[in-house]
């Protein structure tokens, strides 16, 4: 917070003027795979309430679901991961990795600081995730199966056609 002093006739009056300023954040955290669904809902639930409750907006949220990690954390080899997008005051990031931090249910989590090209590209992301969503789906022709041909056992011996075995010899 910075403070101003302005000259007025007779004195001064000091203004304090807030220079906090609201930062776009990443996290995605890792949830213990022996989560049921909805105790991972609870946990989303948890994390959604402490940005809103802190003054923050979430912008977006996405469940990338049960994936396997590249080494076992806390002998465990999959996690459930998900990602939340916010706007959040500086000072609040210590208060959100606090929390993860204190959880068992979250086995690792990053929160990272978007610039404005990466705020660019993850709306774009954004917007392509939408948009293969709305779009209905075309189901592509099956191939049309071979018929089946009748059994060797069924079938007459044929004799080589004689058109197909024709060699040609030049001297």
């Amino acid at each position: 917070m910075a403070i101003f002093a302005a000259p007025l006739t007779g004195g001064f009056i000091i203004n304090k003027i807030s220079t906090e300023m609201i930062k776009q954040y990443e996290t995605v955290f890792i949830a213990t795979p022996v989560l049921s669904e909805t105790q991972m809902k609870e946990a989303v639930a948890k994390y959604v309430q402490l940005i809103a409750d802190n003054g923050g907006e979430v912008v977006y949220q996405e469940d990338w679901g049960l994936k396997q990690l590249a080494y076992p954390i806390q002998h465990k080899t999959s996690g459930f991961y998900y990602l939340i997008e916010f706007k959040a005051n500086p000072e609040f990031i210590a208060t959100l990795e606090t929390q993860y931090h204190r959880d068992e249910r979250i086995i690792r989590y990053i929160t990272v600081a978007l610039d404005k090209d990466a705020v660019a590209y993850a709306e774009h992301r954004r917007q392509n995730r939408t948009a293969k969503a709305a779009a209905p789906k075309v189901e592509e022709p099956k191939a049309e199966e071979p018929k089946a041909e009748p059994a060797a056992a069924d079938a007459a011996p044929e004799a080589p056609a004689a058109d197909n075995a024709e060699v040609t010899v030049e001297a």
